[in-house]
């Protein structure tokens, strides 16, 4: 199954790259907050960043990865405890996975993204 998940690949790339996620841990879109509502480039890093499911960190690259084994119902379980560990409201889990796992569906396998408040694209691909 193709998945999101943290990369410290192509970090640099902006001047204001940061990722203090575990390399390969699946990552989410988070909520943007008041400060960066507006502009990608805010002070708090939250619209630009993909949030860990496991370190509860952010990043501001992320990697299309196969792995192997993990099923849609993993996903969803993922998502459902990320969310609770943190205090969410995990009733939306089921529907967060199935747009993730359309929003990778075009990407190939290495494809690097960064996030853009609600623009997500393609930086580079490593084959």
């Amino acid at each position: 199954m193709k998945l999101l998940t943290a990369t410290n690949s192509t970090q640099g790339f902006r001047d204001n790259d940061f990722d203090w996620c575990v390399e390969g841990e699946l990552v989410h879109i988070g909520v943007v907050c008041a400060r960066d509502t507006g502009d990608p480039d805010g002070g708090c890093g939250c619209g630009r960043s993909f949030a860990g499911l496991n370190s509860h960190r952010a990043t501001t690259t992320a990697m299309v990865r196969d792995v192997p084994g993990f099923t849609g119902a993993d996903y969803v379980l993922a998502l459902r405890s990320s969310l609770e560990q943190q205090g969410c409201d995990p009733s939306h889990a089921e529907h967060e996975a199935a747009l993730l796992r359309c929003l990778v569906r075009d990407w190939p396998v290495g494809a690097i993204v960064e996030r853009r408040l609600d623009e997500i694209v393609v930086r580079q691909v490593v084959r």
